[in-house]
């Protein structure tokens, strides 16, 4: 179809091999550039994200498949060995590159965008939270264990190797080690936690004399950074970094902390409804045979809310969609939990009355919105006399 010949397909070639070349080391460039600019902007966290993109990597894959395709056929061309088919396959190549070019480039824009991110973020900590927590509040009710039930422990494992935070733990793994040994097994950090050099990792109480510690260490996983593997506060810690970010005076983008604290509060909604693990493995017998440590409400609730609220302490937006928040969690969830959200209203109004000096903005900040500004719900009479008016 293109009829080209052999001289000028290898010229052809070696034209879309160069070009290629500096094209994959300018998309590179950008794509960098854009992660460090949005991750300065949002929260470094965030850097991780992007590249984990299957969209990302299969376009990498095709711009890198094309320059070496072009390179090869100037190889062959310099052997007289060019055929149409070939040449052609370079120039389609080379056409659904910058289609795609065009998509990615639109594609990660779009996925970088604060709205985008912390969506993003909140679905996967939704999908944490209902896998650490699959069973609802009414499900099932356990009693802690008794303090100072397991007595003394007999062993203490100490971390030994290069360091870094707990990303996950074998849960199951270390019940059935625990059920064969005849042990009770404390995992001492929590999963979130940075992990050094001889910091202890478990400890063992009762007949710990037969477990392995190389075997025990290995149902712990360390990374340099914490993910949302099995840490659903991570979640949590990610949108609310954003979100004071967006509220510091070299920003000053309330906005952005508003839409943190919707996918908040869809995060608190789901903790909250849920059965939050005790921390406490018990056999068949009911006697204990792993302790591990987690959040508890409070601390999910401290974390979404303390932050957001001392920073957005002059935020008309920020005090008015809080307040929406907690007046809408309130009565949703059980009274032990609705506890400890009466509390944070109580501190926001106290940051209100501190952070506005005028009575009317104090009142205007007072009132709960949805939107922030611009979305306070109305009662139907109120809506029917701003109609007759």
């Amino acid at each position: 179809m293109f009829r080209f010949s052999p001289d000028g397909a290898r010229a052809a070639a070696g034209i879309v091999s160069a070009a290629m070349l500096s094209f994959v080391v300018l998309f590179f460039s950008v794509l960098l550039l854009t992660v460090q600019i949005a991750s300065s902007t949002l929260s470094p966290r965030i850097i991780a994200r992007p590249f984990r993109s299957r969209a990302l990597k299969a376009s990498l894959g095709l711009f890198v498949f094309t320059l070496i395709y072009s390179m090869v056929v100037v190889a062959r061309g310099i052997e007289g060995n060019t055929g149409q088919l070939v040449t052609a396959t370079v120039m389609v190549l080379t056409v659904i590159s910058i289609c795609v070019f065009l998509y990615v480039v639109e594609h990660v824009s779009k996925e970088l965008r604060p709205a985008t991110v912390m969506a993003d973020v909140a679905a996967d900590g939704v999908r944490v939270i209902k896998a650490v927590y699959p069973k609802m509040i009414a499900q099932e009710s356990l009693d802690n264990l008794d303090e100072g039930f397991l007595g003394t422990p007999s062993r203490t494992i100490l971390h030994a190797g290069r360091t870094g935070v707990v990303q996950a733990v074998a849960i199951e793994h270390l019940v059935d080690l625990a059920i064969r040994t005849s042990c009770t097994i404390e995992v001492v950090p929590q999963v979130g936690d940075f992990v050094t050099s001889n910091d202890p990792v478990f400890r063992l109480y009762g007949n710990g004399a037969g477990v392995n510690s190389k075997e025990l260490l290995g149902h712990i996983v360390l990374e340099q950074e914490r993910t949302l593997e099995q840490d659903p506060a991570f979640a949590f810690r990610i949108i609310v970094d954003i979100a004071s970010k967006a509220l510091s005076p070299a920003i000053n983008d309330p906005t952005t902390a508003v839409l943190a604290l919707d996918q908040i509060h869809n995060l608190l909604r789901e903790v909250g409804r849920r059965r939050l693990d005790t921390g406490l493995v018990l056999d068949w017998t009911g006697h204990p045979r792993l302790i591990y440590r987690t959040p508890d409400w409070e601390d999910f609730v401290g974390l979404a809310v303390t932050e957001i609220r001392q920073f957005g302490a002059s935020s008309t937006q920020v005090a008015r969609r809080m307040r929406a928040m907690l007046e809408n969690l309130i009565p949703l969830l059980p009274p032990d939990r609705s506890s400890v959200l009466r509390q944070e209203l109580e501190l926001l109004k106290s940051t209100v009355d501190q952070g506005f000096v005028m009575l009317q903005d104090r009142k205007r900040a007072d009132l709960p919105d949805s939107q922030g500004l611009g979305g306070t719900a109305k009662l139907p009479e109120q809506v029917v006399r701003q109609h007759l008016k």
